[in-house]
């Protein structure tokens, strides 16, 4: 078995990978996204490929199916087991109202996952250093079991019970004894979860991971059925949200580490590009056919959190720090009350933009990229799919030209200035908005609409390059061949640095190291191909938040406070002499897996150009009129080609658009390379 294979199922598109580990060949396909099942759209992109399942050694899947799960209210009818008299934290959450609702006179809140009659208390007690107060009582627990399951149909339970950070003791207790009485209930345990403080954060999590399991579980056992069926004998693996993968049977247990393994993929693919082209600070933009998602990747290392957000609903997973709004290639353009909006409502992939000629009746922002005259309709895909440029454009001149009064142009122009906006904040967010300057990172722009939209993102905030990667469309899934199997450890410590002696810390950090390493030897990892990282959360005492830094090579607690007033300094401009708290302690434990290089392109030796294969006019940026673009097949081009803008660059899976007053270098890696001109840049006219 010499094949690694990686799939990522997008909005619009499923992206399908194979990497030969023995030649370093790669070769990719795209497929329709299949919403009523997920495996399908997979599965026929894998079928694409045409290639034995037996010869597979690994494959890594990223899926949006648990996301969709909680957005669209799919999960499971769950019910919540905790302490008597905490059977509302869940409800009662932190009365955090949501920025963008602040000031609005009337509010309500979302629906609640689970409602009132499904949350039930039962007796016993540990306190804050997980100590027995009050016992479990285990007819309590039968009872509430028989309530929920048999009374009230639920298929899915959480539990969630205090102090269990400290002491896991009664909710493993209660799971055993759940699982004895209905072994077909989904049981999940915020211990086997999240360790860490902070109650209603930890119940959330706990709830989501209830509501999505049986869902994901049933997802992965069929999907896995359908590739034994097929040869495949390799490892089966599905990326976490914060990087790395888990392996599947185990993220059928907690699939709320896999919420948003989707975009962890292209922020995989971009660390990894980092690296391999010496580029240590990226802002990374992932435009799909349903959403753009922007994250930084700084000093070689991606921006991450330990707290999430999803429908309201806090989720205490390691997670990518991604800037995401709804604009893509599928986002619907509409005139209300004489003002053009764009998103987030996408076509998606049924019945998708009007111009795929698949019953959608929606105008799209493709549909308006095919009207500027970026796409040629006999030729996407590679000439898979025809697309109707005349329907189209009537359906710009039906929802927006004619209800505000413009023309064509200008309103397809105006469909890109909105998405544009809205992509600009979400990237200001991530880099102004954290003290850090875009005019010294590079834009690294992938998804199957980045290539069309991200070069003018670029333009707009002044980066020094965009970057279009070799296989730009499927980069998420190249991302995932890079991936390593990652395991996440953390326990709330929550005492003064001052309390504490660095022997008790070692040893708490051994504990969790001990953990990650029984679970990589589990996987099949030698000691060789194991990492272990260790990192403190810290807080002057009396804040509410915390950072985190590496402890890794610490010699004394004295060492760890330096390295913590230095990261206040460089996030904050000030430290402060107050004492130091530790929050969490926390264990990233890593097995390598051998990577995919960037191979190298021949290059030009002739001193010239690639010749354009056509021309044709279309809108440009820079000059504010139509102009004669350059038209390349990716395919021609060869390292040292400079191509002056404006100019389309087409292949099989994706289309790269720049302006006038820029250019595109290929490098040695294939990849193109976009910068600005000095001075105006001038369009043929």
């Amino acid at each position: 078995m010499a094949q690694r294979l990686a799939v990522d199922i997008g909005g619009t598109f499923v992206d399908a990978i194979v990497f030969d580990t023995e030649t370093g060949a790669l070769r990719l396909k795209k497929d329709f996204t299949t919403p009523d099942n997920a495996a399908e759209g997979v599965l026929s992109a894998i079928g694409r490929l045409d290639m034995p399942l037996a010869d597979v050694e690994t494959f890594v899947h990223g899926t949006t199916l648990g996301l969709n799960t909680v957005l669209e209210r799919k999960g499971a009818e769950t019910g919540i087991i905790t302490n008597e008299g905490f059977e509302d934290v869940f409800e009662t959450g932190r009365y955090h109202r949501p920025r963008e609702k602040m000031y609005k006179l009337v509010y309500e809140d979302p629906p609640v996952l689970v409602r009132k009659r499904d949350r039930l208390g039962v007796p016993g007690r540990l306190n804050a250093q997980g100590e027995e107060l009050a016992p479990l009582d285990e007819e309590a627990i039968r009872t509430a079991a028989r309530r929920l399951v048999e009374e009230l149909g639920r298929t899915s339970i959480a539990v969630c019970f205090l102090h269990a950070y400290r002491n896991p003791v009664h909710e493993l207790r209660t799971k055993a004894i759940i699982e004895e009485m209905y072994p077909d209930v989904a049981v999940s345990v915020s211990a086997d979860i999240v360790r860490e403080f902070r109650e209603y954060e930890r119940t959330a999590t706990t709830v989501v991971n209830a509501y999505v399991k049986p869902i994901f579980r049933t997802y992965i056992a069929g999907l896995e059925n359908n590739l034994t069926a097929a040869g495949f004998d390799g490892a089966f693996y599905i990326t976490r949200s914060g990087g790395g993968a888990l392996q599947a049977r185990v993220s059928a247990d907690v699939p709320v580490h896999t919420i948003f393994s989707g975009p962890a993929g292209g922020l995989i693919g971009t660390v990894a590009l980092s690296e391999l082209t010496d580029r240590p600070d990226m802002i990374a933009v992932d435009m799909g056919g349903t959403s753009t998602d922007a994250c930084v990747v700084h000093n070689g290392q991606p921006a991450l959190k330990y707290e999430a957000s999803l429908e309201g609903l806090p989720l205490m997973i390691p997670t990518y720090d991604i800037s995401t709004i709804g604009a893509g290639g599928g986002s619907i353009a509409r005139a209300e009350n004489g003002l053009l909006r764009v998103g987030p409502q996408s076509a998606g992939a049924v019945p998708g933009p009007v111009c795929y000629a698949k019953g959608g009746t929606e105008l799209t922002f493709t549909d308006a990229v095919l009207t500027m005259g970026y796409l040629d309709p006999d030729r996407f895909l590679g000439g898979q799919v025809k697309l109707d440029a005349a329907a189209a454009e009537a359906a710009v001149l039906r929802a927006v030209a004619e209800p505000l009064g413009v023309g064509v142009t200008d309103a397809c122009r105006g469909i890109y200035e909105v998405l544009l906006a809205k992509t600009v904040s979400a990237v200001r967010e991530i880099t102004v908005e954290a003290g850090l300057d875009p005019r010294e990172f590079s834009m690294l722009a992938f998804g199957g609409a980045g290539g069309m939209f991200v070069p003018l993102v670029g333009r707009e905030m002044g980066v020094r390059e965009i970057i279009v990667p070799q296989a730009a469309a499927v980069f998420s899934a190249w991302g995932m061949l890079t991936t390593d199997i990652v395991q996440e450890y953390a326990q709330t410590v929550l005492t003064l640095m001052d309390d504490l002696d660095m022997e008790s810390l070692d040893a708490q950090a051994d504990e969790l190291v001990a953990r990650a390493r029984a679970d990589l030897d589990d996987a099949g990892f030698v000691p060789d191909s194991q990492i272990f990282e260790r990192a403190a959360e810290l807080r002057y005492f009396g804040q509410e938040h915390s950072l985190e830094v590496s402890i890794d090579g610490a010699a004394s607690l004295d060492e760890i406070r330096a390295r913590y007033d230095d990261a206040h300094q460089r996030r904050y401009g000030h430290a402060m002499d107050d004492p130091v708290q530790f929050v969490n302690l926390r264990v990233r434990g890593m097995g390598r897996e051998s990577k995919p290089e960037l191979a190298e392109i021949p290059a030009r030796t002739s001193g010239e150009n690639a010749s354009p294969r056509t021309s044709r006019r279309a809108y440009c940026f820079a000059v504010g009129r139509q102009a004669e673009f350059s038209i390349y097949d990716r395919t021609d081009l060869q390292a040292g080609d400079v191509l002056p803008g404006p100019a389309v660059i087409e292949e099989a899976t994706t289309t790269v658009v720049y302006f006038s007053d820029q250019t595109a270098g290929i490098d040695k890696f294939g990849q193109i390379v976009i910068t600005p001109v000095s001075g105006e840049g001038e369009a043929t006219t």
